[in-house]
């Protein structure tokens, strides 16, 4: 039998391993909201305070011992926070965030939401003088190397979250009705934003790769391109101002280590995949199956395959919210049969659970992958 990690580098290096890798708790994406979390580490008994990575989405870093039970194949590695002038916490419902952009949670919700960016109003020359975080900053990467040999020993895959998502911080930044209205009327300053946000995250990115490169086997990477139904820009538009920033951050990364570059965007991006395979992408997340083309993952699979691997497309739009736990195994062959031949497969939900999907649905999505998971994969 194979390691998780040998599991995972022979799935993403486009060969068969024992069977498909699952990826539960290995980023934002394949994780589960707190709520739901509690109850799923309750009906397994499991104590201890829950621990939230990221505030305004509310993503948990599980436990070892769920991880464990899960059959989770990789394991997250997270630099820590970069020192920042403008953030600040206001009350348990608000904070300004270390770029200075002010979240709030409306009562009853879940998540935070943007409600004041703070490039709204600002010109090309308000970039030189804004307060930028430091990404860089050593204290964020101090003890990397030693976690991630620590995980490579217990034969897991280090999956690092970098923190590379230059389109996505800019809207954030620029409010997402100004950005998308810059993109057409006022490309200069959205190319002097998103250079700024490559520098930044560039150098982030290569102080990680210097510490702990070595061990790194995927590289989460994630920029947000897609509507329900199509890109949130043209083509030509995403070639024009942000493919070239893409391009230039994956080839640094590529520079300096050999983990595979794992990206993530929700929504329709079908008709951006080559272009993303162009920048060097190597592993393609969440494939949100109720979106558009991106639910034909036999067609996905035919067309691009070969030049990339998948990452999630369990539905986490219908099945794991309402459907059954017959329902549940159901996708999960249906996923397995399209994109698990010849490798390139790495299971997951397409996006973090919530605390609305039944425990036991949770259970029958992991319980079948490792069944309905083995190569020869139609066996059973």
């Amino acid at each position: 039998m194979l390691t998780s990690r040998e599991r995972v580098l022979c799935a993403l290096n486009h060969e068969e391993p024992d069977r498909v890798p699952i990826f539960f708790g290995t980023s934002g994406a394949t994780t589960m909201l707190a709520p739901g979390y509690d109850k799923l580490k309750a009906h397994l008994g499991i104590q201890g305070e829950t621990t939230v990575f990221w505030r305004a989405l509310q993503y948990v870093l599980m436990d070892e011992e769920v991880l464990r039970w899960s059959g989770s194949d990789g394991r997250p590695l997270l630099a820590g926070a970069a020192p920042a002038a403008l953030a600040r916490n206001i009350s348990d419902d608000a904070y300004v965030d270390g770029w200075g952009s002010l979240w709030e949670r409306r009562p009853g919700a879940l998540y935070y939401e943007v409600v004041d960016s703070p490039l709204r109003t600002a010109t090309i020359d308000d970039l030189d003088r804004f307060p930028w975080p430091d990404l860089a900053h050593p204290s964020r990467f101090v003890g990397l190397r030693e976690v991630a040999k620590a995980i490579q020993d217990a034969g897991y895959a280090v999956v690092a979250l970098s923190g590379i998502s230059p389109w996505e911080q800019t809207y954030v930044s620029r409010g997402v009705e100004k950005a998308l209205y810059d993109l057409a009327g006022d490309p200069d300053f959205i190319l002097a934003l998103m250079r700024k946000m490559t520098d930044l995250m560039k150098a982030s990115v290569i102080k990680l790769l210097e510490e702990a490169g070595e061990y790194i086997d995927v590289l989460i990477t994630g920029d947000d391109l897609g509507m329900q139904n199509r890109p949130m820009m043209s083509p030509k538009m995403y070639r024009r101002l942000i493919k070239p920033f893409h391009a230039e951050l994956m080839s640094e990364i590529k520079k300096r280590t050999k983990a595979k570059i794992f990206y993530h965007s929700d929504g329709n991006i079908y008709s951006l995949l080559g272009d993303l395979v162009e920048v060097g992408i190597d592993l393609l997340n969440p494939v949100q199956v109720n979106a558009g083309d991106m639910g034909d993952t036999a067609r996905l699979k035919r067309e691009f395959g070969a030049r990339l691997s998948f990452c999630g497309a369990i539905d986490t739009g219908w099945v794991l919210p309402f459907g059954t736990p017959d329902d549940v195994r159901a996708e999960v062959r249906r996923r397995i049969k399209d994109l698990g031949p010849g490798g390139g497969y790495l299971l997951a939900s397409v996006h973090c659970i919530q605390p609305d999907v039944p425990v036991e649905n949770v259970i029958a999505m992991l319980d079948e992958a490792k069944k309905a998971g083995r190569y020869p994969l139609g066996t059973l």
